[in-house]
């Protein structure tokens, strides 16, 4: 049997202190729900830090990472939104009070949901999702911390990595559901607006 010459050894090396970095700049793994998981509360304690309700059942502010400036599509473009990893099927939660605005499907998002707030200002985008909560639809109003789907990898997520896509949008009143200006959800989800 060959040994891996010094290259191989490298890449090896690189390989493993690529995948750290991915770890270290992505959120803690919840694990899914299974008989033998102990009950999580509807509104966890921790969530209520920041004006927003942190969207994925069981995930507390300190296994949030900002990555809305992160680049994506090769460098091309900002995130504009933050990735909140949790085993595929944890219970996607409305981050605040509102309506369904659009449930749609597409390449990049997968299956999504936009929710207005009651106010018409923002918008609160959830994507890569696994599944609509039973019965939801276009134009129900939603409470803060109600189940509205089920976190995936939908789109063009990893697979091996489900995880819940959330984006914060401003928008002017009777603006499109599509439009708006990007703000970073991080402090909304991790601290309170001073």
């Amino acid at each position: 049997m060959r040994r891996p010459g010094r290259r191989g050894c490298l890449g090896i090396l690189l390989a493993v202190l690529l995948l750290l970095l991915f770890l270290k700049m992505c959120v803690r793994i919840v694990p899914g729900d299974g008989p033998e998981q102990r009950a999580v509360p509807e509104r966890p304690a921790a969530a209520e830090a920041g004006s927003l309700l942190i969207p994925v059942e069981g995930v507390p502010p300190s296994a949030l990472t900002d990555t809305f400036t992160q680049a994506r599509a090769g460098g091309v473009r900002p995130h504009d939104a933050i990735d909140i990893m949790a085993a595929r099927g944890r219970a996607v939660l409305a981050a605040a009070d509102g309506r369904i605005e659009k449930l749609f499907t597409s390449a990049d998002g997968g299956l999504t949901i936009y929710e207005r707030s009651p106010d018409g200002r923002r918008i609160y985008y959830y994507a890569h999702l696994d599944g609509y909560a039973p019965g939801l639809a276009e134009g129900q109003m939603v409470k803060r911390g109600q189940k509205i789907a089920t976190v995936g990898s939908t789109g063009n997520a990893d697979p091996a990595a489900p995880h819940l896509h959330f984006a914060v949008n401003e928008i002017r009143p009777g603006e499109p559901w599509y439009g708006g200006r990007a703000i970073n959800p991080y402090p909304l989800l991790a601290r309170p607006i001073r």
